[in-house]
This record gives structure tokens, C-alpha cells and sequence, in this order.
């Protein structure tokens, strides 16, 4: 198929292509129902009705694929994310014909991480022995929380103890590399149901957590709660208060935090996708909604999964918008990114003026100077957004908040 599209990569972008960690994001814009808090460009059946299909979706993406490798070259992807929505859904077969699209197009390094996130209650044994038999490596989970009062205010749908049991089906369908999901912070969470979550995560002897405080997102149902007055707003102090009991629970049992809101048993164990993204890397965003980047070019596709479908079916790449990266952009964005990590930020990185301002929250306690980085302390996770604001002096940026 001929490509008829407007977008075009700049030589500058694809200069060093391949040689920097080329991941493949695939997003699944399906759910069963809407979660309370979540803004992610996603559809359920009654929302699409007969505009769109998981059928024209994996169409649509195909044809996608196809024409990313002749604007930018097969370079076989050292990792693969599905994500959503709810990749689930498709059954384990959908997940296997996403995978051999990738495969048949980008192909995939032979040390590839390939990922998928699930929802607890649309997995199965028989899903995990699938998937893993087509090539997935890496499985995240969905949990939020252990407390069933919790998961109602959440809109989630699956039971309790639904995602250890997947978690441990997950283990014994062989795979190694498994994360749970935690969310905290929600209106009538208390540090006992913290406390059971983080039990239930060590039980299922899961290698990766994922913890996120709960963000009231405009345009959900939950910032209409909140609005209305019906529920409180998360708590700064009490976010504070939970990651630490997060932090200190999970680096008891082994796992260390690699990025603020991430913890691995072992580096085999992180997720070499995300950090991609956290490093600079470049990756192609395939589906509804989907960013990409590539040398310092950032595009995203249009979000509704039949606009999607209908672009592609006329052989035209989705794009529903693009824009170049200044230096200063990708400064700004390196330091944000590479602060969040352990590993920290490379002071050659900063011009004078920031390393000052770096050297200032040392003083306070909120870095250290480890091996020509800057490292966040346990105090300097909490407060990171605020520590990224100080170096660059550029408020208007980032949110306020740790």
C-alpha cells in the first residue's frame, strides 16, 4: 500500500535511528466499563456502538504498522508495550495477532521485552498459557487495591483477591517478569487497607509494583464526586504518608525503587519499555491516541478508534498532530525524566545556574551527589516535582505536588 500522508519525518530525526532503544507502544482504546478516575482515551462497547470494533482496530493497525516501516525502516523493536484500555479483552488469540503484526513488520530484537497490561477479572489460565506461548515476556496487572470499598470508589470491577490470583496464574504460566498495580490515596482509604494491599502484592510474589497516587483528573466522574462535594479530595499529607509505608514495605521484601513510582526485585526485573521513555529512547505509538518519538519529533494519532480505522483503511497515517523538540524542550524533559530515577541526574546535564539550584537542595536534603548525579533522598521522592521546578526555574512546566 502505497502511504498518502502529509506527515514526514526530517532527515535530523532519523539520523542515529536504531541506535538508540527502539520500543513499539500499542494502545487498546477497549473497556468493559469506565474506572471513576480515569481519563485514558478509552471506549466501551456502548459508547463506540457500531462505529468501531476490536475487528477494524486490529485492521486499522496492521495498516499502521505497514506504513511506519516504510517512513522509518524495520528496526526490530528491543521492547513491545500493549497497553490501554484493556488489552485483555481481546482473548489471548487478539493478543497473539497483535504480537505477530509486530513481528511481521518491525520484528523483534531476540533479548525483546514484550509486555501487556490485563484487567484480573478478563484473564484466565488458559489466557496467560496463550500469550505466553506467543511471545509475551512481561505481564501488569491491574490490582489498585485489597479493599473492596476502596475498588468501588475506583469504579473497578474485579473482586479483591482477583489479582493475586492472576498474579500467581500469570507465575506459574511461566512467566518471570509480573507487576501489580497499586493506587493510593483514595477518599475513605485507610492505612489498614494500605497495609492488606501490600500484603496481598507480597503474597502473590510478584517481581514489580507499580504504586500512583490517586490524581483527580478533570472531566471524570470522580472530579465531578469530589465537585459535588461527595467525596474528599486526596490529601497531600496523606499521599505523603501512604508512599513511605509503600516504599519502606516493598524495600523490606526486596524490592528497590528504580523510579519514584516504581520498584523492581532485580534489574532483570524493570520495565525496560518504560525506561525508554525515561531515557530518551525512540518508540513508535500505534492505535487510537498513541504518541510516538523519534529523534526529537513528537506525533501523536487522532483518538477516536473509528476516525482511526477510517484514515487508515485510505492508507493515510492517523497523525492527528506533530511538533519538533527544541534543545531547551528535550533539556527540560531530560531533567524532569532522569530525576525521577534512581540512577539520577547527570550533572554534566546542567548548565551553572542549575547546578547551583541542584547543589541547593542538597543542602536541603532533598539530593545527594552520587557518581556525577544528582540522586533523589527518601525525603527528595516526595517532593520531586518541586526539586525539578528549583533546578530549572520554570514553574510553568510542572504541576505543583510530590
Amino acid at each position: 500500500m502505497a502511504r498518502m500522508t502529509s506527515f514526514e519525518l526530517p532527515t535530523t530525526a532519523l539520523a542515529g535511528l536504531g541506535t538508540r532503544p527502539f520500543g513499539i507502544y500499542i494502545h487498546v482504546p477497549f473497556c468493559a466499563t469506565r474506572c471513576g478516575y480515569c481519563d485514558f482515551n478509552t471506549y466501551t462497547a456502548g459508547e463506540l456502538g457500531s462505529s468501531a470494533s476490536p475487528e477494524s482496530w486490529l485492521e486499522g493497525l496492521r495498516t499502521e504498522l505497514d506504513l511506519a516501516v516504510e517512513m522509518i525502516g524495520s528496526i526490530p523493536a528491543d521492547t513491545v508495550f500493549v497497553g490501554g484500555g484493556t488489552p485483555s479483552l481481546l482473548g489471548g488469540d487478539g493478543l497473539a495477532d497483535v504480537l505477530q503484526a509486530v513481528r511481521s513488520t518491525f520484528g523483534l530484537a531476540a533479548d525483546a521485552e514484550v509486555t501487556t497490561e490485563s484487567n484480573p477479572e478478563s484473564t484466565s489460565p488458559a489466557f496467560f498459557d496463550r500469550i505466553r506461548d506467543a511471545g509475551y515476556t512481561r505481564v501488569s496487572l491491574g490490582m489498585q487495591s485489597a479493599a473492596q470499598h476502596v475498588l468501588k470508589v475506583l469504579d473497578r470491577t474485579h473482586t479483591p483477591g482477583r489479582a493475586v490470583a492472576a498474579a500467581i496464574e500469570a507465575r506459574d504460566a511461566g512467566f518471570d517478569h509480573v507487576n501489580l498495580d497499586l493506587i493510593y490515596g483514595t477518599p475513605g482509604e485507610r492505612d489498614t487497607d494500605l497495609d492488606a494491599s501490600l500484603q496481598a502484592v507480597l503474597a502473590a510474589g510478584v517481581d514489580h509494583v507499580s504504586a500512583y497516587a490517586l490524581i483527580v483528573e478533570d472531566g471524570t466522574a470522580l472530579a465531578r464526586k469530589v465537585r459535588r462535594g461527595e467525596l474528599p479530595a486526596p490529601d497531600d499529607d496523606v499521599l505523603a504518608s501512604r508512599y513511605e509505608r509503600i516504599d519502606q514495605a516493598l524495600e523490606k521484601a526486596g524490592l528497590r525503587w528504580y523510579e519514584v513510582s516504581n520498584w523492581a526485585a532485580d534489574e532483570d526485573a524493570r520495565c525496560r519499555h518504560n525506561l525508554g521513555y525515561w531515557d530518551g529512547g525512540d518508540w513508535w505509538g500505534a492505535g487510537p491516541g498513541a504518541h510516538s518519538h523519534v529523534g526529537g519529533v513528537r506525533w501523536w494519532n487522532v483518538k477516536h478508534p473509528a476516525r482511526y480505522a477510517e484514515q487508515l483503511a485510505g492508507g493515510v497515517l492517523p497523525v492527528g498532530g506533530s511538533e519538533q523538540l527544541s534543545a531547551a524542550d528535550r533539556h527540560l524533559e531530560r531533567v524532569m525524566l532522569t530525576t525521577r530515577l534512581r540512577t539520577g541526574l547527570p550533572l554534566a546535564d546542567l548548565d551553572s545556574t542549575e547546578r547551583a539550584a541542584a547543589e541547593r537542595a542538597a543542602d536541603d536534603g532533598l539530593v545527594q551527589q552520587t557518581a556525577g548525579h544528582f540522586v533523589l533522598t527518601d525525603r527528595g521522592r516526595l517532593l520531586a516535582d518541586a526539586v525539578v521546578r528549583d533546578i530549572l526555574t520554570v514553574s510553568e512546566f510542572l504541576p505543583s505536588g510530590g
